[in-house]
């Protein structure tokens, strides 16, 4: 069995490995590349395979670096099954579309206002494109072995994170691999903990935040400090925020503090529709966390839902204190760009970001302290206030990856160490060997082995 890395190696976005065996040849996870300029540019590389030679595609979970590439592979010709838990399927429902329109946009924007390279600038694909992926989603139970393709044996376990997410066990000829996916946090109010897998023969562990542990504060009181201060001094706080996960955590805590009786004067706009259409999703699928409906029901109706694309322009343009939450998560695209490029210059606002920020993007450059961060083509100075409240984000920290490793009864034969910027993963190995006496590596992109 050969196993190659397509993707999330030596970087944490772009998820995809290639699992070939026998003839056969099966895709785990199918991811867009994010952040920096050269990785975005691989999203438009000629894959090393020919999509339409692959059998089937697994997936971990909904988020587009692990999923956003399906409508290009679909569109290059795979016919195959995409393999996924029934809320991941839900959620493409909506992510995938939602990407190929924001391309879409993001390329007649670009086209009309002059300040692309490219002549003219073309989207990555089309919604058209991701509604024809969409046709090859089925999906799987949890829990319990499915044979496919007669040999192939699959095990999808929760791992928290958001909705649906999974790791994946493959069993083919008495070998195991497991892919983590990207796991959860440990004593989460909303997920339940991630799934203890006991063994396996070769593991592939995802290390976002394999150099650090998360501040232990409590998120709900982290909020409440930001979003007070800020409306002293007569100021909005922005909060990107990944519609999918995120944004719904972050209404959960601002529940909280309304309940307690903080924050009641302060207006919270959820200005995503696609963020709307997941917490109905989040509303759904009860046995995907530990809220009840009614937790669910008050938490999602917190925030006032901002729909069309004037509704979004006049909250852009109202000078009343209040918290708006929109999309996305590390400021790459959507709706929140607007809303930058209005209150991120004045030092009265506060831009809060919610969780890891990849390098490369809109989000990190403002984390590390930019001047100023370059929107639709233009420069826009950064004088707001800047936060990140890093225990709000849906990653297990180092801590808790150690952890998950902690519940195998025997060493995996090797552990590869993916979905990391390079210091983070180096960090992982490095005490994945001195506490445990694993043997383990971090991949190259492109690098194959055999198993």
């Amino acid at each position: 069995m050969k196993l190659t890395f397509l993707g999330a190696a030596g970087t944490v976005t772009g998820s995809k490995y290639l699992l070939e065996d026998a003839g056969k040849r099966w895709l785990v996870d199918c991811g867009l590349f994010q952040g920096l300029k050269p990785l975005r540019l691989r999203n438009w590389d000629r894959l090393p395979f020919d999509p339409r030679a692959v059998d089937a595609v697994l997936l971990t979970h909904a988020h587009l670096d692990h999923s956003g590439y399906l409508p290009l592979l679909v569109r290059n010709g795979f016919r195959g099954p995409i393999y996924c838990s029934p809320a991941t399927a839900e959620l493409c429902e909506i992510l995938l579309p939602d990407s190929g329109y924001l391309q879409e946009k993001d390329a007649e924007f670009a086209n009309r206002h002059g300040y692309s390279k490219h002549k003219p600038a073309l989207p990555l694909y089309t919604e058209r494109d991701a509604r024809e992926s969409l046709k090859l989603f089925r999906t799987l139970s949890l829990g319990s072995e499915h044979t496919l393709g007669g040999r192939l044996g699959v095990t999808l376990r929760r791992t928290g994170h958001i909705l649906g997410a999974c790791s994946i066990e493959v069993s083919t000829d008495n070998r195991r691999l497991l892919f983590s996916g990207d796991l959860g946090r440990y004593d989460d109010p909303i997920f339940y903990d991630p799934t203890p897998v006991q063994r396996a023969d070769y593991l592939l562990v995802e290390s976002t935040y394999g150099d650090r542990q998360h501040d232990r504060v409590d998120p709900a009181t982290g909020l409440e400090t930001v979003i007070t201060r800020t409306v002293a001094r007569g100021g909005t706080v922005i909060i990107p925020a990944f519609a999918v996960g995120r944004a719904q955590t972050l209404l959960f805590h601002l529940r909280r503090l309304r309940d307690a009786g903080r924050l009641r004067n302060v207006a919270v706009f959820l200005d995503s529709p696609m963020a709307v259409d997941a917490s109905e999703i989040f509303c759904r699928s009860m046995a995907d966390h530990r809220l009840s409906e009614h937790e669910c029901r008050t938490s999602c109706g917190i925030a006032t839902y901002v729909h069309s694309t004037d509704e979004s322009k006049a909250l852009t343009a109202n000078p009343v204190p209040k918290v708006i939450i929109s999309a996305s998560g590390m400021a790459t695209g959507g709706r929140v760009l607007h809303h930058l490029k209005r209150y991120a210059p004045n030092p009265k606002n506060t831009v809060l970001f919610a969780g890891f920020q990849a390098a490369g993007t809109r989000g990190a450059a403002m984390v590390s302290g930019a001047k100023s961060v370059k929107i639709h083509g233009e420069e826009i100075p950064i004088r707001a206030e800047v936060q990140n409240l890093s225990m709000l984000s849906a990653h297990a920290d180092a801590d808790e990856i150690m952890r998950w490793l902690g519940g195998f009864s025997r060493p995996p034969t090797a552990t590869f160490i993916t979905h990391g910027e390079p210091a983070a993963a180096a960090a992982l190995k490095s005490r994945i060997e001195h506490e445990l006496g694993w043997a383990c590596r971090v991949p190259q992109h492109l690098e194959s082995v055999g198993l």
